[in-house]
């Protein structure tokens, strides 16, 4: 069984074309601005689904998908499931549907590696290049994202990079800067996507009775967003504003 939070459907930002996007329950980071922070919890409110009820829903709606739509596992973080989810990303092969993993490449094991080779894309949240940087903004080390990336490129696994534009927190010139050092030669990239910080999940910290560490925090100027992406456009080809 595959712990479920949520579901969107007709889903737009979470990879190409129209898609089913399913929110697993379950993370090991601890991202301070983590927009669904009621998703980290291994069990928490989410509801025990069978693989075949996930696959009747993707195969019903997969007339809307068109050529490029399909299906998003994000979260929380998806490989957290990783070994339930595996029989379900093979069903989901042979029905036909395009698989996204939004992943934030932490987790490593044989049943991940499997899972990662079954997907379509992955979508790749590194969410600071300076570790120490990563670990204040979430709590963990940025090395085996690092490595997935690499192993990604290795093995010639299609992936687009996300970073999220956090004033004071991941919003450094020289952290992006050595960011796009690092990646410049890798070919398997497709896309580089900056997504603007914003404050959309604060009441959900209310709800939980949580303190939200970002409150004075402010998000993106228009010309912030334009001088990042000045940056990113000096490494990748193709960099879009989320």
């Amino acid at each position: 069984m595959i712990r479920v939070h949520s579901y969107e459907s007709l889903g737009t930002y979470d990879g190409p074309g129209i898609r089913l996007v399913v929110f697993l329950q379950g993370c090991n980071f601890r991202c301070l601005y983590c927009a669904n922070p009621d998703t980290i919890d291994a069990k928490g409110e989410s509801k025990e689904t069978s693989p075949e009820e996930i696959l009747k829903m993707a195969v019903s709606q997969k007339p809307f998908f068109g050529k490029k739509g399909g299906i998003t596992f994000s979260g929380g973080e998806p490989t957290f499931q990783a070994r339930e989810l595996i029989p379900l990303f093979r069903s989901l092969k042979e029905a036909g549907i395009h698989i996204c993993v939004d992943t934030n490449g932490s987790i490593w094991n044989e049943d991940v590696k499997t899972l990662l080779t079954l997907a379509d894309l992955v979508l790749l949240d590194v969410k600071e290049f300076n570790n120490d940087r990563h670990r204040k903004l979430t709590a963990r080390s940025n090395e085996q994202t690092l490595k997935t990336a690499a192993w990604l490129e290795e093995n010639q696994k299609p992936f687009w990079l996300r970073y999220v534009l956090v004033q004071g927190y991941s919003y450094f010139r020289e952290d992006i800067e050595a960011m796009g050092e690092h990646f410049k030669n890798y070919q398997m990239i497709e896309r580089v996507e900056i997504l603007p910080y914003h404050t959309l999940g604060v009441h959900k910290y209310e709800a939980m009775n949580l303190e939200y560490q970002l409150k004075d925090v402010k998000c993106n100027t228009p010309e912030q967003l334009e001088e990042a992406k000045a940056l990113f456009d000096k490494y990748f080809k193709t960099v879009y504003v989320n």
